[in-house]
């Protein structure tokens, strides 16, 4: 299994898009990340966690599963980064790979000695951009593609048929 493990308000502070977004409406910056990698996760079939700091505010740890995504908020004076490295601790096994999408470069190190790999946060934002560009491309292709009788005919027949279907 697969799994990918998300630093969320470090790829909102990396992803361009996201980080206007977020000096406009933080929660709505936060949903669209959980959108866009609610689309990774159903394109790849991947696990995929998404942790964000709430080392701040004062509670405890809150999770829950958003369009197929698991959503982790920390509970009050632990960081994402803490809890990552925690969870990679916990998953890691032979069966299962590990993704961390971060920036943070002294987080890709602590993870990368855990057994997991790294991906940094422009990397995923260019493989979530392939993948929607593969997606939009499926579907134009769906829509663009002429059905196909099962019976054989040669052009006139069918510009012939075609003149009938229209009423000429």
């Amino acid at each position: 299994m697969d799994i990918l493990l998300v630093d969320g308000y470090n790829v909102i502070g990396a992803w361009d898009e996201l980080k206007k977004l977020k000096d406009i409406d933080f929660a709505q910056a936060r949903d669209l990340l959980i959108d866009k990698l609610a689309e990774y996760q159903a394109y790849k079939g991947w696990r995929v966690i998404i942790v964000f700091d709430a080392h701040l505010v004062p509670g405890i740890e809150i999770k829950h599963i958003q369009s197929r995504v698991e959503v982790i908020y920390t509970r009050e004076n632990e960081t994402a980064d803490e809890r990552i490295e925690k969870m990679v601790k916990e998953l890691n096994n032979v069966k299962t790979r590990i993704y961390v999408a971060t920036s943070d470069y002294t987080e890709q190190w602590t993870i990368f000695s855990q057994g997991a790999l790294r991906v940094s946060s422009r990397e995923l934002l260019n493989e979530i951009n392939k993948i929607e560009k593969q997606i939009n491309d499926d579907i134009t292709r769906r829509h663009t593609r002429k059905t196909r009788t099962k019976i054989p005919m040669n052009e006139e027949i069918t510009r012939l048929f075609e003149k009938w279907r229209r009423g000429f």
